[in-house]
């Protein structure tokens, strides 16, 4: 009995065909011919990961119009975010126009972060930095309008934000929802309040005092 001989077909057309488009397939997908694309901007990041599109009020003011999107530390960045809005504030309006910004930065921020909150799924999202923003500027109420006095107060609020201790981590832990994660900065910012009233009462170190 004569063998059949082997059957190749890798060289032929329509296996050249068969593989030219499984590599067409295994190729990122564009926009053209209307098949669908992957985005790996910041927006889609927003939406997938908050709940919520980018130009939602809540989501702007509770990531500070974006700073809380920045990477590593982003209530670093909310904090720092503050500062200029603060600092215009206080020249325009002086301390009783920070302290109404303040307790309003507080109750649209509460609304914010419970929106945000529920509508990702988390019980505190990292992007939400209204809290530092408020707290920082409740806490820059007891600072002079000084550049030094500002620096400090800034890096003592973010020392007690981090490291939270009694009660600010007991509240971090066991108080939820907008209310939990605009309190546990506030709770920091009194600590700032403190330690800054005593720096200046006693003059403090490197021209803290104005």
């Amino acid at each position: 009995m004569v063998g059949r001989a082997p059957l190749t077909i890798s060289h032929s057309p329509l296996a050249a065909k068969g593989r030219n488009l499984r590599r067409r397939e295994s190729l990122p997908r564009t926009r053209s011919g209307g098949e669908k694309h992957r985005v790996t901007g910041r927006l889609p990041y927003v939406r997938n990961r908050l709940g919520l599109p980018f130009r939602h009020p809540a989501v702007l003011l509770a990531t500070w119009f974006g700073a809380g999107l920045l990477p590593v530390s982003p209530g670093s960045w909310g904090a720092l975010a503050a500062l200029p809005v603060a600092w215009a504030i206080r020249c325009l309006w002086g301390v009783p126009g920070l302290a109404i910004a303040a307790a309003v930065a507080f109750a649209l921020g509460w609304w914010a972060a419970a929106t945000v909150a529920r509508a990702s799924g988390l019980a505190d999202p990292g992007a939400i930095v209204i809290d530092e923003v408020a707290a920082q500027w409740l806490m820059l109420l007891a600072a002079p309008l000084d550049l030094p006095a500002w620096a400090v107060g800034f890096l003592l609020f973010r020392l007690f934000d981090i490291c939270k201790p009694w009660p600010i981590g007991w509240a971090d832990r066991r108080i939820h929802g907008g209310f939990g994660i605009m309190l546990d900065d506030l709770l920091a910012a009194g600590y700032a309040v403190l330690v800054l009233s005593v720096l200046l009462a006693i003059g403090g170190a490197s021209g803290v005092r104005s």
